[in-house]
């Protein structure tokens, strides 16, 4: 069990938390969402002991905290399974010591006494299946054998990733602090880590930006907003769908009472009822159902407006590719592709390596002309593209994210009052809209591109991973935006929740070939046996 008292922490004049009081209990896991900046990495930090605060963090006897490191070449002179048992610091310290007595030419009594309590020691922690623990959690993250005895320098980021998350899961932790696990993993690296923490009966306080993790593996949600944290039973989607109601309840004073708790109850029957049947999932519905109205509350989060219109429907062409390569700095990139989409698909560009997707997004949109082969977009279409690199639309631009919206927009809405309610909504308000588009944030940034798209009017959007820098409320927002775009999407995407709701149709690019599915992405993922079902 972890307690929080009266725990609050200010940088200067800046309050990040105030007087934060909260019991994390064993057998739940805590999703901790706020807006970014607001303070979640912090937060945890103040839990390890990592930055001072007022009040107190108190761990309960002899129980144990581990959370994920960061730092991918802390270690690069160790040994990868040595990495991952060094998340157990005291069975660590004791296995060396140890090894150190039995190492002595000169072995005394009392040097046999201090092995033998070690011993002892290292037996209750579970020392003498540590080493196949270790290499257990390694290959279920997908770390093949063959490198568990090689140094942390001699292997790849991807794969150092997942040695520091293994590292933190070693060892039966008793409260276990992630920030951002899945960061770097690929699917089957995820979805082997739900199954864990499912499974994992100590306490869990994870963030992260994936609400489809966050949906599968959370009890509570940890509500970080306006220098407070407020604690609510439920996934990351009964939180927000809960707070959206209570929200709406809020605004009408007409509703008696017992209409609003038949609301509730009928809500969380049909949230309930389309959860999954994993034992997280059952002891979550038991905690729903205790739920009393006064228990949800609205949201003072805000969330940008994004909404896509068309100009005009497509016709009866949408794309046509054929043999299309290109090559970049002599290395082929693509080879010969030839595939079509039809109007109405939603299409998630996956397979091949990123430099692949990112090269036929831009092609399509002709930002590049390829080596050989033909784009052929309908007649009817209208593309707007929306780059992962966006640094050439706002390096070195001195005028106001008012005048360079201006550029984008159609004659009739390049008026001041316009503009200006547009970047309102968009979260840019007051001063916002005055700042100069060259110091704008990594969020603002891809907010400022949206609203360029939006005023488009487009009816093909090419996106090449949209929601990245965006916090979980703009996430939801460009989500659920696009899930009532009318018109064609091609789009890249790390997130399983997104790639879910918004795709129809995979395009997928592996092995320098172009296949065209119409079929949902996780059915796809299913259907090649890269995760079960």
């Amino acid at each position: 069990m972890l307690q929080v008292s009266d725990v609050s922490l200010r940088f200067g004049d800046r309050k990040l938390f105030e007087d934060v009081n909260i019991k994390f209990t064993p057998g739940n896991c805590y999703g901790l969402i706020g807006a970014n900046g607001a303070g979640k990495s912090t937060f945890l930090k103040v839990l390890t002991g990592e930055v001072d605060s007022d009040g107190h963090v108190i761990l309960g006897a002899d129980e144990r905290m581990a959370f994920l490191r960061q730092d991918h070449f802390g270690y690069e002179d160790t040994r990868v399974l040595d990495v991952v048992m060094m998340g157990h610091e005291k069975l660590w310290s004791i296995m060396n010591e140890k090894n150190e007595i039995y190492m002595k030419p000169d072995f005394s009594d009392e040097d046999g006494i201090r092995a033998a309590e070690l011993e002892g020691e290292y037996g209750e922690m579970g020392g003498w299946t540590a080493e196949s623990d270790a290499e257990t959690l390694l290959h279920g993250l997908g770390i093949p054998h063959e490198l568990v005895d090689k140094t942390m320098g001699e292997i790849d980021n991807t794969a150092k990733v997942k040695v520091l998350l293994a590292q933190s899961l070693f060892g039966n932790p008793d409260v276990l602090l992630l920030d951002e696990p899945t960061n770097g993993l690929d699917i089957e690296a995820v979805q082997w880590l739900e199954e864990f923490l499912i499974n994992f009966e100590n306490t869990v306080i994870v963030v992260s930006h994936d609400r489809h993790f966050l949906n599968n593996v959370c009890t509570h949600i940890a509500d970080l907003d306006f220098g407070k944290i407020q604690v609510y039973v439920g996934n990351y989607d009964f939180w927000y769908q809960s707070s959206q109601m209570a929200l709406q309840m809020s605004q009408d004073q007409n509703k008696k009472k017992e209409e609003k708790i038949k609301e509730l109850k009928d809500f969380v029957a049909r949230f309930s009822a389309n959860a999954s049947k994993s034992k997280q999932a059952t002891s979550r519905k038991k905690m729903l159902e205790k739920i009393e109205l006064e228990d949800i509350k609205p949201s003072s989060r805000r969330y940008p407006f994004v909404g896509f219109t068309a100009e005009r429907e497509i016709g009866n062409e949408l794309l046509t590719v054929r043999n299309l390569t290109h090559s970049i700095d002599g290395e082929t990139v693509l080879d010969n592709l030839t595939f079509t989409l039809s109007p109405d698909d939603k299409v998630i560009l996956t397979g091949g390596s990123e430099l692949q997707r990112t090269t036929l997004l831009r092609i399509l949109a002709g930002e590049i002309t390829p080596d050989s082969g033909d784009v052929n977009w309908g007649v009817t279409t209208s593309q707007s593209y929306f780059p992962k690199d966006n640094s050439e639309y706002f390096e070195g631009v001195d005028s106001s994210l008012v005048e360079w919206l201006r550029q984008y927009a159609p004659p009739e809405e390049q008026t001041e009052t316009f503009l200006r309610g547009f970047l309102g909504r968009m979260l840019f308000s007051g001063e916002e809209a005055k700042k100069k588009a060259s110091v704008l944030s990594g969020g603002e940034k891809v907010r400022a591109m949206l609203s360029k798209m939006m005023l488009s009017q487009a009816n093909v959007l090419l996106m090449d991973e949209p929601t990245n820098h965006l916090d979980l409320e703009s996430i939801t927002a460009v989500n659920d935006g696009l899930k009532k775009f009318k018109g064609s999407i091609i789009f890249t995407s790390h997130d399983l929740e997104f790639i879910n709701t918004i795709s129809n149709t995979v395009l997928d690019i592996s092995n320098n070939t172009a296949l065209v599915k119409e079929i949902g992405y996780e059915d796809y993922l299913i259907e090649k046996g890269i995760i079960k079902k």
